[in-house]
């Protein structure tokens, strides 16, 4: 078990080419969220996403690394969810709970602050912050297709 001592945040802010309503969009719809959650390298099979987008609705998934088939399920729990503007979740077995804010920019752009509290230092790392910036990556060029 980690000792609370040795938990952190991690705050990552991102602006995106699509209004605010495209990015909620993709983070509730399971058609969409399949397109980008995780780093590059995963892939999300619709069959395991489950998002249920009010407080107390499961936020669940299943990460499968494509070269080795490895497959890293996440069972969460939303805590808060104000349309178009904020999702928050607690990870089921985890001290981490996460959220998405998101607020308007000029010319149909979006900011989205992601922000985690309760973060292991194996979810602080270099290859883990890496992974995340490559799910933000993916999530712009979904937003760029649609």
């Amino acid at each position: 078990m980690t000792d609370a001592n040795e938990l952190g945040e991690v705050t990552i802010t991102r602006e995106f080419a699509a209004p605010r309503a495209a990015v909620f969009a993709a983070y509730v719809q399971p058609e969409q969220f399949v397109r980008f959650w995780g780093p590059a390298g995963t892939s999300v099979p619709l069959d395991t996403v489950t998002i249920e987008p009010w407080a107390g609705g499961r936020f669940d998934s299943t990460m499968v690394v494509d070269a080795t088939g490895d497959r890293y399920p996440m069972k969460g729990v939303f805590q808060e969810v104000k349309e178009l503007e904020l999702l928050t979740f607690a990870q089921e077995g985890s001290t981490l709970v996460g959220s998405i804010r998101l607020a308007d920019l000029d010319g149909d752009r979006t900011e989205a602050v992601i922000h985690q509290t309760g973060v292991p230092p194996m979810y602080r790392s270099p290859e883990a912050l890496a992974g995340l910036n490559s799910s933000l990556d993916r999530l712009g060029e979904h937003l760029a297709q649609r």
